[in-house]
């Protein structure tokens, strides 16, 4: 989230329109989003009589701007709403504002003017999918958007020197209810073996903040005559692009080779530690990332949670979690592979979660002192 008491700003080349925002990052609660609000600083000398406008957009771009194959651009807009702001349609000082909105009116004076968008329920998360490190041009990603220009009106050529453009995101954090932890368990039968190989594998939570642990619990009971010759774990991004050909692309975003074996007749019950992180995986084409403003860091995109009926056509990218517990099994004829896959979500915490948590441990440590 943005810090408080920040406001980002942006002019045009030719000084016509500027954009104040007290935020960048609009929280999707899945029931509600946060509404889009800002305020625009005209000069009127440099309007020279022309009118002001602003835009809220989403747009999902799969590739750079300049390539266009049979006439298709490949870019689609998802939404767009535009507002006039000057000449206002209704008395500025009657109008509802929020508290930041009050704030920056009276500090820029007369030539600010409010606007507010409020999103759709429909519209995906910002995310982009990793490009490679030697890649040129725009990424694919589903992008947000505040423009604002200055034109004789709204259909007008626009032109470059009187638009300004100011990235936004809208992003999803954890909810305030776990689900059941998730738990997923096998039976194998073999040929020439009188009894079965068991397996369960369960998480100790439903949905983890980025940068924690995932303790994975195996339990094997393997009453067969095979020899279980390794067990490798991986925790796999799953990105589905559903809005144009609902591709599937599966990035492993870690992997342990443990080297562990089970002998026939044995058991093995042990926890496994997994920690997925961006700064693993870098170099990676493809991998899915939260969507991130100029010159600022984001790391892997967050689960995907989406309002229920909603259509999953127009959202762009749907990301998901899940850990492969594979086992490779030995025998005469070569080996084979048991495998079994648990999901899980991939969150970041509420930011009043954090910092609730940040001021519990440190009064622990104090008293602990």
């Amino acid at each position: 989230m943005s810090p408080k008491n920040v406001i980002f700003k942006k002019t045009c080349k030719d000084k016509s329109v500027g954009v104040f925002m007290g935020k960048r990052d609009f929280v999707d609660r899945v029931d509600s989003v946060d509404p889009v609000d800002g305020v625009i600083l005209i000069d009127p000398e440099a309007l020279a009589g022309r009118k002001v406008f602003v835009t809220l957009s989403c747009t999902f771009r799969y590739g750079r701007d300049d390539m266009d194959v049979m006439g298709i651009a490949f870019r689609r807009e998802l939404y767009l709403s535009t507002r006039q702001v000057y000449p206002p349609l209704q008395d500025r000082d009657k109008g509802v504002h929020t508290k930041v909105q009050a704030k920056l009116l009276r500090k820029l004076g007369s030539n600010a003017y409010p606007f507010f968008f409020e999103f759709p329920d429909n519209l995906p998360c910002s995310v982009a999918l990793q490009p490679a490190p030697h890649d040129v041009g725009k990424q694919c990603a589903v992008e947000f958007e505040i423009k604002a220009f200055s034109a004789e009106s709204q259909d007008a050529k626009v032109r470059k020197r009187s638009t300004v453009k100011l990235m936004i995101r809208k992003v999803q954090y954890a909810p305030d209810m776990q689900g059941a932890p998730p738990s997923v368990e096998t039976t194998k039968d073999f040929v020439m073996s009188d009894k079965p190989l068991h397996v369960k594998v369960h998480l100790d939570k439903e949905l983890y903040y980025h940068g924690e642990t995932i303790q994975v619990h195996v339990n094997i009971a393997n009453h067969s005559n095979k020899n279980i010759k390794n067990i490798v774990l991986s925790v796999d991004q799953v990105a589905t692009v559903v809005l144009y050909s609902n591709d599937s692309y599966v990035k492993c975003v870690d992997i342990e080779d443990s080297g562990d074996s089970v002998s026939a007749g044995a058991t093995l019950q042990k926890v496994y530690k997994m920690l997925p992180l961006l700064a693993n995986n870098r170099e990676r084409r493809g991998i899915a990332l939260d969507g991130k403003l100029k010159h600022e860091d984001t790391n892997l995109a967050s689960s995907s949670v989406v309002k229920e009926g909603a259509l999953k056509e127009v959202m762009g990218i749907m990301v998901s979690y899940r850990v492969m517990v594979k086992l490779i099994i030995g025998g005469m004829m070569g080996s084979s592979e048991v495998g079994l896959e648990v999901p899980f979500k991939l969150m970041h915490p509420k930011p009043d979660a954090v910092s609730w948590r940040t001021r519990w441990c440190s009064r622990s440590s104090s008293a602990a002192t």
